[in-house]
Parts: structure tokens; sequence; C-alpha cells
């Protein structure tokens, strides 16, 4: 009989371990969840960025062409046009790169928080993110970045012009195609609004 109460006892302790584990994974796994949704704002810009880039360089060369090579008379209509060719790419890619990323998020960044983090580290995190600091953060953020991108550009301005202009004058002799009119240097981004 004390064999069999024992027997019964240890029953119970492993069945209640394992049904303890299975509670903390579910709530680890929600944890996890909670986090990605947290994140959503930062994974959207990503898959944006992602899907803007590649426009953004072939805009950029287009408005090289466009003034070097398109007639003064054309260049508006042909201005146009090319913007709503861009428009046309950005409406259809931007939603579909910003699916994946977020289904790429669960399956690859949610498995790596769980694996990496503890209960009580992602109870932190969630904590952290979700507080009315980092919001506050957030929110200043593109004005730091954008304040610092002008201070660096105005500073690095001078001794890069002559770089950027050798490097164009160097490729368009390798090239065999005369010089863009004005290379610069990059500037500084546009300023953007707090949300």
């Amino acid at each position: 009989m004390m064999k069999t109460s024992t027997t019964r006892l240890i029953a119970l302790a492993l069945l209640a371990a394992s049904c303890w584990g299975t509670a903390q994974a579910q709530t680890k796994k929600e944890l996890v969840q909670k986090l990605l949704l947290l994140q959503r704002p930062s994974i959207e810009a990503l898959a944006r960025q992602l899907a803007e880039q590649p426009a953004l360089q072939i805009a950029d060369s287009a408005r090289r062409v466009l003034a070097a090579r398109v007639p003064a008379d054309k260049r508006e209509a042909t201005a146009k046009a090319a913007d709503a060719e861009l428009k046309k790419y950005l409406d259809e890619s931007v939603p579909l790169v910003r699916e994946k990323a977020l289904q790429q998020a669960d399956l690859t960044l949610g498995p790596l928080l769980e694996e990496r983090f503890s209960e009580d580290e992602l109870k932190q995190l969630i904590a952290w993110i979700d507080s009315p600091l980092n919001r506050k953060y957030l929110q200043i953020a593109p004005e730091l970045q954008s304040t610092l991108a002008q201070k660096v550009v105005a500073e690095a301005r001078p001794q890069i012009e002559p770089r950027v202009r050798q490097l164009d004058a160097n490729l368009a002799k390798l090239l065999g195609v005369p010089p863009a009119p004005a290379a610069a240097a990059p500037a500084a981004p546009a300023k953007k609004g707090t949300n």
C-alpha cells in the first residue's frame, strides 16, 4: 500500500510538473506574441524601407537621365509618368513586403525570442518597450537622427565633395560617359515631424 501511494504521488508530481511546464511555455509564447505585437511598427517600417530602397535608387537614376537626355519640353510629362510608375510600384510592393515581414517575424523572431529570453526577461522587455519613457524617446528619435545627420553632413561636406566629384569623374572615364553634372556629397535627410 505504501508503494502504491508513493507511486501515485510520484505520478501526480510528474503530471503537475508536466502541466506547469506546458502552462509556463504557453505563457512564454504569449509574452513573445505580445512583444512581437509591440514591435509591429518597427517591423512595418523595416518592410517599407526594404520595398522603397530599390525604387529610390531607380528614381535617382531616372532623375539624372531625365535631366541629361530628355528634351526640356518633354521633361515634365515624362517626370509625371515616372512618378506614376513609382507610385504604382510602391502601392503594390509595400503591402506585399509588409505582409512577408510580419509573417517572418512570427516564424523567425518568435522562436529566437522564446529561446534566448526567460519569461522574466520577456516581461521586463515588454515593460520597457511599452513604457512611457521609451515611447517618448521613440517620438524624438527621428529628430535626434536628423539633427546628427545635418551636423555630420555640414562637417564632412568640405572633405567629401571633392572625393565624390573625383569618384564621379573616375567612373565616368572608366565607362566612357560624361560625368554627371554637379555630383555632390550626400545631403542631410529631410527633417521629419514627430508622430
